[in-house]
């Protein structure tokens, strides 16, 4: 009986996720990500089919838009960028969500990040929506007038649609502390309000403290917990970090401090790898290249002895016992997961959204002998700072790095704990991909029940 039905659901669940890859045949990420919670909740379907017909509703947007960006250059020549915001869910709170300034940013791409953003807002305990935003306007190689003409334009039109109680912005690939000031700054002026619109702000005018940090610290907080659940540490272990943005810094910042050994970092153009890993003092060169020169990776080799360089390669060939990718979407495949295990891979944790690719995550979890922190729960650190600044700025007040980062490590230990209650729910003890899918979609699927059709 139990078996019949299961076949039933999972024709159902096939049908519903053909209906969407209809709706939307050309979003290969968005459907990626939906396929994946899908498949995961299967068990839960099973229990209580009303959930299935949440899930179709929550799959599609609340809102959907797209706009025109027009700016000038410094050659004074007008450029044409494309803008987005998909407001997904204003279920638990505010729409709430990044905004990302690449020239790979697409309608899918804004969208598989907004319907994750809705789980991991949702894991986080918090009174916060789902949302997420940007454009294909890469600031890589501008002029700060440049990207301030841009940010400004941007302004102009995603303005009409935000505000503290209504949709708050922050920052993701291509939006750093630079462009959020930028950015500010024009809402301001056309709103003539200050307020807590955007987060990721400089302390000094409304920012908190920690959270250019907390994506970083969080997914090494959230690994920190899972290693103790297995009487496993941090200390002496050999860790391959990709990316070398906002995240992966301080994620390298806090392994550092926790003693572990990180031996790469990177950027589109390669990896580099320090042997006997890399030092404080290291790091803070490989900041100063990134955040103050904007320039390359392979600049670190003009200041480091011991470092080699690995031009338009990926650093999961270097054998390593934890692995966190903190760059982007789909970087590393099936290959490189073999490539990880064969090395004797113990541990994964996803700094990045969605960073692992379907068939290379089957493959680890086939595999049987790795720990694995999904980016839904592990790369909650910053968006759960970012309410925190939220809450400081409707109260004025600026809270102390100390309670800051003592807030933030125990939002992410209760998502660890979520998630192990969300997998033994539905009878996967330990799988905390599947936990983190059912925890985060009860809190928000119940909401949406109570809350009415909408």
């Amino acid at each position: 009986m139990e078996k019949q039905m299961e076949k039933q659901m999972e024709k159902q669940i096939s049908r519903l996720y053909h209906k969407i890859k209809k709706r939307d045949p050309h979003q290969p990420e968005f459907l990626q990500a939906v396929h994946e919670v899908l498949e995961s909740l299967t068990p839960l379907f099973i229990q209580n089919q009303h959930y299935l017909d949440i899930f179709e509703r929550m799959v599609e947007p609340e809102r959907t838009i797209t706009f025109r960006v027009a700016w000038i250059n410094d050659q004074h020549k007008v450029q044409i960028n494309r803008g987005y915001r998909v407001q997904y869910s204003q279920t638990l709170g505010p729409y709430k969500g990044g905004l990302r300034f690449h020239p790979s940013v697409t309608l899918s791409i804004i969208k598989f990040l907004g319907f994750e953003q809705c789980f991991k807002n949702s894991l986080s305990g918090l009174s916060i929506g789902g949302g997420k935003g940007g454009s294909d306007f890469d600031p890589r190689g501008k002029s700060n007038m440049e990207v301030m003409r841009f940010c400004q334009a941007f302004m102009m039109e995603l303005q009409r649609h935000i505000g503290a109680d209504m949709d708050v912005p922050a920052g993701d690939i291509g939006v750093g502390g630079r462009e959020i000031g930028y950015l500010y700054g024009q809402y301001k002026r056309i709103q003539n309000r200050f307020e807590g619109v955007l987060t990721g702000k400089n302390p000094k005018w409304g920012g908190s403290l920690i959270r250019p940090e907390a994506t970083g610290y969080g997914a090494v907080y959230f690994l920190e917990e899972m290693l103790t659940n297995h009487e496993l540490n941090l200390i002496n272990s050999t860790i391959a970090v990709s990316g070398s943005g906002n995240v992966a810094q301080y994620c390298v910042e806090k392994l550092i401090e926790l003693g572990a050994k990180v031996i790469t970092m990177s950027d589109s153009s390669g990896y580099i790898l320090e042997p006997n890993g890399f030092t404080t003092d290291q790091l803070i060169k490989i900041q100063d290249i990134k955040n103050n020169q904007r320039g390359r990776i392979h600049e670190y080799l003009k200041v480091s002895k011991t470092a080699t360089y690995y031009p338009g390669k990926k650093v999961w060939n270097q054998p390593c016992d934890i692995a966190i990718p903190c760059a982007t979407q789909n970087e590393i495949t099936l290959n490189d997961m073999k490539l990880l295990l064969k090395n004797g891979l113990k541990a994964l944790v996803e700094g990045a959204n969605m960073p692992t690719t379907s068939d290379a995550i089957e493959l680890m979890e086939n595999h049987g002998n790795v720990l694995f922190g999904p980016a839904k729960a592990a790369n909650a650190g910053g968006v759960s700072v970012s309410c925190l600044e939220m809450a400081q700025n409707s109260a004025r007040l600026a809270w102390s790095r100390e309670r800051v980062d003592m807030e933030l490590k125990k939002i992410m230990q209760n998502i660890y704990q979520t998630c192990l209650s969300g997998a033994k729910q539905v009878g996967q003890d330990g799988n905390l991909r599947v936990g983190a899918n059912v925890g985060g979609f009860l809190r928000l699927a119940d909401s949406m029940d109570e809350q009415g059709i909408f």
